[in-house]
């Protein structure tokens, strides 16, 4: 544990012996985590805790065909936790479970309202950034977001270290048992992510937290881009990509056609709305779920071009947490706090903002919003593990 008030856990070996360790280590956290999620989808659908890991077996196949050591991962966690494998499929597959109408009406959030306040749209509502090249004025690539979602599941966080020699050394930010979501690792890859929301057909795609602990175990810039391109998730989802040398791309996910984008003078912003192109099977209606996104990603834009003024690391952090710290249109925007005319399980934060210096390996975190947290050093360097860039 350090000072911050999120656990860090540290798990090694075998898949199964990793879990285990994580399970074990989270047990507590992994519990509230099920509590949450039982209670939200009781009431956005009325389903039991039970009948919603019935419905997310869907994925136990899929899974351990594409990926069955992390199948076995969450085996582990499960048996360490001390509950079933398809309780921690269900919190993997959370972001899916909320788009997927099958599950008895559990409609896309940007459908279902509150009495008086509509509720904020996407799953992984989160602005991403990657700064580099004339953008930086300390030289140094930087890359993080703010990670929107339920205010509810702020005591389920968890910075985890995976130590896998056989693949790169992964660090993430997770909800309490999932086994994938952004980071970097020892590669000098880095994943931010953002949801876009909806699906386009019935098929069963996999989940992201799959998808994105694959582009975490990449070895190369290369095949993070091939595991982006060659897998079909089962929502819609954004990925920005950095690397240590200086290249950034992101690329929104679809169950059908892919978009990209590249950095415009070194810095690269995304929100939750479709900013390379809108899917054509949803040009017709397309809304943006999400829509403070409209506003964050300019915000976002304008406080990080500050970065050109900064000569050292220390100058940098500190402009990069004071531009993730914008309130315009608070309670929600940029930096987002809790609504209280939401209904309380409903109600939407900024559960910790992130900062990897790519360049020296060093990796911030805020544990709850930037305007109120300083970043807290984590007690790793991406570049202690293998595959680490020379």
């Amino acid at each position: 544990m350090t000072a911050s008030a999120i656990p860090i856990v540290e798990i090694s070996g075998t898949p199964v012996e990793r879990g285990r360790q994580y399970g074990e280590a989270v047990r507590g956290r992994l519990g509230a985590a099920l509590a949450y999620y039982q209670e939200a989808f009781g009431q956005s659908s009325g389903l039991t805790w039970d009948q919603v890991t019935a419905r997310a077996e869907r994925w136990l196949e899929p899974v351990r065909t594409y990926a069955p050591d992390l199948v076995e991962e969450m085996s582990g966690i499960a048996e360490g936790a001390g509950v079933g494998l398809l309780d921690v499929l269900a919190l993997n597959a959370r972001g899916e479970i909320l788009y997927d109408e099958t599950f008895a009406g559990m409609r896309g959030q940007e459908d279902s309202t509150d009495d008086t306040v509509e509720e904020k749209g996407t799953a992984d509502g989160c602005t991403s950034f990657a700064v580099m090249g004339e953008a930086s004025g300390d030289g140094h690539v930087y890359c993080g977001q703010n990670w929107d979602w339920r205010a509810g599941t702020a005591d389920t966080l968890v910075m985890l270290r995976i130590v896998q020699p056989s693949r790169p050394t992964v660090i993430m930010q997770v909800e309490a048992g999932q086994i994938g979501r952004q980071g970097a690792n020892s590669a000098g890859i880095a994943l931010n992510a953002n949801g876009l929301g909806g699906r386009f057909d019935d098929a069963v795609g996999l989940p992201q937290t799959v998808i994105r602990r694959r582009v975490l175990d990449s070895e190369s810039i290369s095949e993070a881009v091939e595991v982006l391109c060659r897998t079909r998730g089962h929502i819609a989802s954004n990925a920005l990509l950095t690397c240590r040398e200086g290249f950034a791309v992101d690329l929104e996910t679809t169950p059908g056609a892919h978009g990209w984008l590249y950095p415009t003078d070194g810095l690269l912003v995304h929100g939750n709305h479709y900013q390379a192109g809108v899917p054509v099977q949803l040009a017709a209606n397309y809304r943006p779920a999400s829509s403070d996104s409209l506003i964050r990603v300019p915000r976002a834009e304008a406080g990080l071009r500050q970065l050109r003024t900064a000569t050292a690391p220390d100058d940098s952090r500190k402009l990069i947490r004071q531009a993730m710290s914008d309130h315009l249109g608070h309670p929600e925007g940029l930096c987002t706090h809790p609504d209280p005319r939401q209904a309380e399980v409903k109600r939407w934060t900024t559960l910790l903002s992130s900062c990897v210096d790519l360049t020296t390996g060093d990796y911030y975190v805020t544990p709850g919003t930037p305007c109120d947290h300083e970043y807290q050093y984590l007690p790793w360097n991406l570049y202690d593990g293998p595959h680490a860039p020379n």
